[in-house]
């Protein structure tokens, strides 16, 4: 069906509302009109995101229905009894669509836990398992912009769902062709069946509790967590709750909130792109700071799986931290405290993803921890996770990946900015004990363990014509082999697709063990590398490129020559 036909069916239709058919109407350039009907929403991995609006590749209540009617069917021909968590963030239409999707499920017989008000991605995860549902859904579109929207599905680990289930899903949804196979059912006769479950206190109780766990130095914390000065900002999100209260219960008392940013709002009118690895959205935090002289400053993003962090530099100027520094400094301290405490396990593990930083390689090594790498995805921790549960093979230690997600304990299975922060203002308040700055503590670990230095550059290509474009760059680095950069010999090209593992110099070819991923990734001899893929929750193209120096400047001067090449390849791509 074309776009043209697709457009038609929605107008005509007596299941879109006349908001819809208005919206549709006032669009005058083809272009537009193309780009909301030549394909559907993609359903992958991550479940669906989006621009909000009418269209069958918008986030709309029908786009989401028939991702939920999809969910249903896979569930009931799968499992004797399904069950369903739902959670749902700040967004413009989350509570709408987390509704709408409770609903769908109901009609099918599911059992459905629904959060009574917004709760972060971790606490959807945490829900799975406390009530051991078959499935779970957060509507969420984590960190992009307020036109965006989205859907994520949870296998019943706790984890966003495998591939494999994904797969058997987008089946389901695909066998959906009209307005009229989405069943529901009332929210009263859902309720009256027992169908249908709104989830309470009690369940954010024992999150809190299990956070609290975690801690490692308990001692330390009681004698000096009130002497810590913190700024927190939720960015409109959903982490103002379990975040404060889990510091309160901790004993912080001195947590200043930036007021501004403190309520939930889905049209994030202080911060536009409320991605905490974006200085902006701290600068109502840095203006509280000249008055409150905090030790630190961070911020969760609107599903409060992802933590930001700024720390003062020792010539006194604001240092928004990378993703990779903030796995660096909690992997260090984790692994240094637990070594003061006697608990470092014989098997421990702690797990990143290929595109983050390897300095925490060299941190594992020295205190005997095995470093393990998975595919770029937080559900691939989770996965390992898992498997270590039933093997008891490994222990968990901690996991993250660059793109600002952490993770450390096992009760939850995604990326989790309530644990992270917990965990941040724990290693605030021992390096101050010591006399010493979260900066400082930076500095401590690049003098020990090399100056690794990591950047991000995204590009950007949107509509059909930009995916296209996207393979394009892609299979240019998959079908040439660069030797060498700037006069550097690359020793390895690593393709996931293919998934293989080339020596350059040998051309000798070894098989690389993870899951299929259209990634291609480079190793040169000095220790820098760098990585193309597509991102899997919007229209760019990232390349991740990473040196290691001498010194920090040392390490600056390395990355901006090797962005500069790395950035002229990937041009030549498109």
């Amino acid at each position: 069906m074309s776009y043209k036909e697709k457009l038609q069916e929605w107008l005509e239709s007596e299941f879109v509302s006349e908001d819809f058919k208005k919206e549709l109407s006032a669009i005058t350039e083809e272009k537009e009109l193309e780009d909301r009907f030549y394909t559907e929403l993609e359903f992958g991995t991550a479940g669906l995101r989006g621009i909000l609006g009418a269209g069958t590749n918008r986030m709309n209540i029908h786009t989401v229905g028939k991702a939920t009617e999809g969910l249903a069917r896979h569930l009931t021909k799968t499992v004797e009894h399904p069950s369903c968590a739902i959670a749902y963030d700040s967004r413009i239409k989350s509570d709408e669509f987390a509704k709408v999707s409770a609903l769908i499920l109901c009609a099918h017989g599911v059992k459905v836990y629904l959060y009574d008000t917004l709760a972060p991605v971790p606490l959807l995860s945490f829900a799975v398992r406390h009530y051991e549902t078959s499935a779970g859904i957060v509507i969420t579109a984590s960190h992009n912009p307020q036109a965006y929207n989205g859907y994520k599905v949870y296998g019943s680990y706790g984890g966003q769902v495998t591939d494999e289930e994904a797969d058997k899903i987008l089946t389901e949804i695909r066998s959906i062709e009209k307005f009229d196979e989405v069943a529901s059912m009332s929210e009263e006769e859902a309720l009256e069946k027992g169908l249908l479950q709104y989830i309470g206190e009690d369940v954010l109780k024992t999150y809190i509790d299990s956070i609290k766990t975690l801690t490692v130095k308990k001692d330390m914390l009681k004698e000096n967590a009130e002497n810590l000065s913190i700024i927190y900002t939720p960015i409109h999100g959903s982490g103002n709750i379990p975040v404060r209260r889990v510091l309160k219960e901790l004993g912080y008392t001195n947590v200043h909130v930036v007021k501004e940013q403190e309520l939930p709002d889905g049209t994030f009118p202080t911060a536009p792109y409320p991605n905490p690895e974006n200085p902006q959205v701290f600068e109502l935090a840095l203006k509280l700071a000249e008055e409150v002289k905090p030790d630190i400053i961070f911020g969760t993003d609107p599903d409060a799986d992802r933590v930001g962090v700024i720390v003062k530099d020792n010539q006194g100027n604001n240092q928004v931290l990378s993703g990779n520094q903030i796995g660096m400094l909690i992997t260090y301290y984790l692994l240094k405290a637990m070594k003061e405490e006697d608990k470092v396990p014989e098997n421990g593990v702690v797990i990143k993803t290929i595109v983050s930083t390897e300095s925490v390689r060299n941190i594992t090594e020295d205190f005997g921890v095995e470093l393990l790498d998975v595919l770029t995805g937080f559900k691939y921790i989770g996965e390992k996770i898992e498997e270590y549960k039933e093997t008891n093979e490994k222990t968990f230690l901690f996991g993250f990946e660059e793109s600002f997600g952490y993770l450390a304990g096992t009760f939850v299975r995604d990326k989790d900015a309530v644990v992270a922060s917990m965990i941040l203002c724990e290693i605030a308040t021992y390096y101050k004990t010591k006399g010493m700055t979260l900066y400082d503590a930076l500095i401590e670990i690049y003098e020990k363990y090399g100056f690794f230095r990591e950047e991000i550059e995204s590009f950007t290509r949107t509509g059909k014509d930009g995916k296209d474009q996207i393979r394009k760059c892609i299979d240019y680095f998959r079908n040439n082999t660069i030797t060498e950069i700037d006069g550097v010999k690359a020793l390895n090209k690593e393709d996931y697709k293919l998934r293989e593992r080339v020596n350059i110099q040998t051309g000798e070819k070894t098989p690389i063990t993870l899951p299929e991923s259209n990634v291609i990734k480079y190793m040169l001899e000095d220790e820098s590398w760098f990585v193309v893929r597509p991102s899997g929750t919007e229209p760019k193209m990232k390349a991740y490129m990473a040196v290691k120096g001498n010194s920090l400047e040392d390490a600056d001067r390395k990355l901006e020559a090797f962005k500069k090449e790395v950035i002229s390849l990937v041009n030549k791509g498109f």
